[in-house]
């Protein structure tokens, strides 16, 4: 298998990479590299010493939001999850860098590490950071997102695209920091995220990381 995904499976960024190899119908090989502990040879792949990065051949690349540019440019002739005309391209790009840049930091650096993987390394958790997360910072993100969506069940031009991938893969790891969209006070974004949750392509990844989220609250 020529296409190498490398990165920690409960990455958003993996996550993303992984779910558009998965839509895309592209056959990948998963390589764990712990961003925590990662081995000297990465530096190769990605001076920055960030996950995921692929191996494509001889070709290697670095940072999800360009991983899935290229694979989206390398077979064109698959279902288009980049948009098609200039409009629709620069709105996915646009919401994709708005999960990546504003919602990461809150859902996974904030909500996720602090309830997961904090505890996990023997640090204490942050409810204080947590909850200015949840309370102060993260709405305001949502309110955006719910007016972008309005009554449309994708994000761009009603069809499911990279926006709607990048989106939920943060909203996942807000998840797996025990925390949930108020569906009351989001019932779109909410019934967005239940329905990108719900394609076969991410309950099958889904589902191992809950068997690797289980392994670890075992060892706590």
């Amino acid at each position: 298998m020529s296409l190498v995904v490398f990165g920690a499976p409960l990455s958003p960024f993996v996550r993303k990479v992984r779910l558009f190899c998965a839509e895309k119908g592209l056959d990948y090989q998963l390589e764990n590299v712990n961003p925590f502990n990662q081995p000297d040879w990465y530096r190769e792949l990605n001076p920055l010493r960030r996950v995921p990065a692929i191996r494509d051949g001889d070709f290697t690349l670095a940072d999800s939001s360009v991983i899935c540019h290229y694979l989206e440019d390398r077979d064109p002739q698959r279902t288009a999850l980049c948009g098609e005309t200039p409009q629709a391209k620069a709105r996915i790009r646009w919401l994709e860098k708005y999960a990546d840049y504003e919602v990461a930091p809150l859902a996974t650096f904030t909500v996720f590490r602090n309830r997961l993987l904090k505890p996990l390394m023997g640090k204490p958790c942050d409810e204080d950071a947590v909850k200015g997360a949840m309370q102060e910072k993260l709405p305001e993100h949502f309110d955006y997102l719910e007016k972008c969506l309005a009554a449309n069940d994708y994000f761009i031009d009603n069809r499911f695209s990279l926006a709607d991938i990048a989106i939920a893969s943060q909203l996942v790891n807000m998840g797996h920091g025990g925390e949930k969209l108020d569906t009351q006070r989001w019932p779109a974004l909410a019934a967005h995220f239940e329905r990108i949750a719900s394609r076969p392509t991410l309950a099958a990844i889904l589902e191992g990381e809950q068997q690797i989220i289980a392994k670890i609250l075992a060892k706590r």
